[in-house]
């Protein structure tokens, strides 16, 4: 059964666990209040722990939380702190008890298991719906993560981004009036109460400034700034004692990530900063389009944007209703993205469909993207940034011995097939031919999505071991593959010549700053040249072979070939 090989399995102790046939002992991290215990066949005295130590949690974090300086009771609130713990304990003794009785293996013991992700699923959806905030934030996070977790996870999930809450009229008016220091009607001459959209963490109106531009409204939900910081040590406490229930996952990463970009997002003056910044580093891409920043009415909290509209870049039905490319939009994403990754270095982390709109501009007839929400930005270290050029270079051409190096570079260790298999979302036997040799199959797209449960423990152990630059691009490769899977463009031999381009012009760069010698700068930039012109040969062979001029030249070769014998 591939991702992996079967020899990597063979390396560890192994042990049963509810996702899968094989586990590591080693294995260390998981993501928020999903409990996978190592052993579900434990005894009752193990449920019988999770409640005690649950009820311990409750009077520890209630103390902790409390009796911290930093925390407001008025806004944490008992039933709010309460409600976490009680599904954390929920979720936790449904893992530990429904399937102990049940032969492992056995269709029975399957199904049930599935059922078990879903209550459990259910019951973490319901709990961020109903908390809000950093909540609702994890939870779209978890379920982006199509290869990575249960399919009964991410299905689940996927709905939080459609269901973000949304404030009231006079909470955005009390935000505008503490910020801007003014009424709505002194600074609009129409404001929409209803927003074009909503998120976790802030809404957006449309408006019409006094001097009648058309402008997008962000504004942050009133409580979430306060409510972020409790948030996230609700959930470091929480995990603290989960720890104790099951030893062989450790969760704290995910606390760690949220500490150092959660207060970013919640930065508007940062967004925009962003904006301009991506902007400036793509200016090249005449089809990119990002919202200009109107600075003089933009504070920590609300951002006046140039109003931009069009349709979700997922919506297929909408790009043919307005005869646009979808191929096209395919290919432009993938070109920004890889600009962005290996030959930037800064990579806007938040690419799902909401906030990369698409439009056919009327005057030109071309298609653009709008790239909007800038708030959450990775920027990649020169040393991450080459190897992972390398890795990709090595994964593009097959070269194995180079996929083992760069990925164990990269914190990958003897985890290597694994890693390059949730990196290129393809098989390990696709990874050993090339990925570029034949597209995805239905078959192999099913296959990947059903182990990625077998091989969780282990996925686990990598999350922990790899740089924290990359969980915050394979977040973003997920999101991306989402895309393309709506869009049914799933990535093509052109896809991953742009990549090479871009890996090819980022390591020549490095190197000539590298390099003193004159000579040496010469050799590289030739290099280089050479490199790029035989990918344009290769890309204009490819146009051919699948043009209608390219099939009558085959056509003519063959019959000259036929008429000489």
């Amino acid at each position: 059964m591939v991702p992996i090989p079967t020899r990597l399995c063979q390396e560890s102790k192994s042990y049963t666990n509810p996702l899968g046939t094989v586990g590591s002992k080693r294995s260390s991290v998981q993501y928020s209040f999903i409990f996978f215990p190592s052993d579900i066949q434990g005894s009752s005295v193990m449920a019988r722990r999770a409640l005690k130590l649950a009820s311990l949690a409750a009077a520890a974090s209630g103390i902790y939380l409390y009796g911290n300086k930093f925390v407001d009771p008025n806004d944490f609130g008992v039933v709010r702190v309460g409600r976490a713990i009680a599904t954390t304990a929920v979720i936790t003794y449904d893992y530990l008890t429904s399937l102990r009785s049940v032969p492992y293996g056995s269709e029975e013991y399957d199904f049930l298991k599935s059922q078990v992700h879903l209550r459990s699923a259910e019951r973490l959806r319901d709990l961020c719906c109903t908390n809000r905030g950093t909540f609702i934030k994890v939870g779209q996070h978890l379920g982006a993560l199509d290869y990575l977790l249960p399919e009964e996870y991410t299905r689940t999930l996927k709905v939080l981004h459609s269901q973000a809450p949304q404030s009231t009229r006079q909470e955005i008016e009390q935000v505008i009036r503490e910020d801007l220091g003014k009424e709505i009607k002194e600074l609009f001459l129409s404001f929409e109460d209803t927003p074009l959209g909503a998120a976790s963490l802030a809404q957006v109106h449309k408006a019409v400034l006094q001097d009648g531009r058309t402008v997008a409204v962000k504004v942050q939900h009133p409580k979430v700034q306060a409510q972020s910081s409790k948030d996230i040590l609700l959930m470091e406490v929480l995990l603290l004692v989960v720890k104790q229930i099951f030893p062989d996952f450790e969760f704290m990463w995910l606390v760690e990530e949220a500490k150092k970009n959660l207060p970013l997002e919640l930065d508007f003056l940062n967004e925009g900063r962003n904006a301009e910044k991506v902007a400036h580093m793509l200016k090249n891409f005449d089809f990119l389009k990002v919202p200009r920043i109107y600075w003089e009415l933009s504070t920590r909290r609300v951002l006046l944007m140039e109003f931009m509209e069009g349709g979700q870049v997922n919506d297929r039905a909408y790009m043919e209703r307005n005869g646009i490319d979808v191929n096209e939009i395919s290919r432009n994403l993938g070109k920004l993205y890889s600009e962005m990754i290996f030959v930037n270095g800064f990579v806007h982390c938040d690419p799902h469909p909401g906030n990369v709109l698409v439009k056919k501009c009327p005057a030109s007839g071309k298609a653009h993207i709008i790239l909007l929400d800038h708030g959450l930005y990775q920027v990649l270290s020169e040393s991450f940034r080459m190897d992972y050029c390398r890795l990709w270079q090595a994964l593009i051409k097959a070269d194995m011995k180079r996929v083992q190096k760069y990925s164990q570079r990269l914190g990958a260790g003897n985890l290597y097939p694994l890693f390059a298999c949730m990196l290129t979302a393809r098989s390990w036997e696709s990874v050993n031919r090339g990925i570029d040799r034949s597209p995805v199959s239905a078959s192999e797209d099913v296959e990947i999505r059903s182990n990625a449960a077998a091989y969780l423990p282990q996925i686990t152990q990598l999350l922990n071991n790899v740089p924290r630059q990359m969980l915050l691009l394979l977040k973003t490769n997920d999101l991306l593959r989402g895309i393309e899977s709506a869009l049914h463009t799933r990535a093509s031999a052109s896809s991953f010549l742009n990549m090479s381009r871009c890996c090819i012009r980022a390591v020549s760069t490095y190197q000539r700053s590298k390099s003193r010698s004159f000579y040496r700068k010469v050799q590289i930039s030739f290099t280089e040249a050479l490199s790029l012109w035989q990918i344009n040969l290769y890309e204009l062979f490819l146009w051919l072979k699948g043009s209608q001029l390219g099939s009558w030249v085959i056509a003519l070769l063959s019959r000259t070939h036929h008429s000489t014998y």
